[in-house]
């Protein structure tokens, strides 16, 4: 019998040592990601305020978020390329996306980009996220000051045709 309980005990450090180990790793998993979600990276998207206080390095992926300024839309000539600003109604980017647009997409409406800026401080975005709800605005996509940007349903707006970049 004597036997019989060593390999009872060896059975039960076993245990121990498979639950310690994995109780560790857990615990060293959790520490890597909140280690690697500290600081900025928190931040869905930063406004083009942001951009310039960091100055983000060209080439840097990142999310830009955003008003898109009245009467910046522009379309080029191969139908696909399209130019417009991101506000935060404090500083403004310049951005450049190639692809469809999405339904939502008009100026004056909060917008979510990812890409990165190229050497002459160009925003190239690689997708568009433009906002789903009329009542929703992406935090942060709203004007610091509400009379610095113009409104999509006010009066001194006209919205452009999309479809033709007028």
């Amino acid at each position: 019998m004597a036997s019989s309980n060593k390999g009872l005990k060896t059975r039960k450090q076993q245990r121990l040592l498979v639950i310690s180990a994995a109780v560790a790793t857990l615990v060293g998993a959790v520490l890597l990601i909140l280690f690697a979600l500290g600081g900025d990276s928190l931040s869905l998207f930063l406004q083009p305020s942001d951009v310039k206080a960091k100055q983000i390095a060209a080439g840097q992926h990142f999310r830009l978020g955003g008003l898109v300024e009245a009467g910046s839309f522009s379309k080029a000539d191969d139908g696909l390329t399209y130019h417009f600003k991101v506000t935060d109604c404090a500083a403004t980017l310049p951005v450049q996306f190639k692809g469809l647009l999405p339904d939502l997409f008009r100026e004056g409406q909060g917008v979510v980009t990812e890409g990165a800026l190229n050497g002459e401080g160009v925003f190239v975005a690689s997708t568009v996220l433009a906002k789903h709800d009329e009542n929703y605005n992406p935090p942060g996509t709203l004007p610091k000051s509400a009379d610095q940007c113009v409104h999509p349903d006010s009066e001194q707006y006209s919205a452009p045709d999309l479809t033709t970049g007028n």
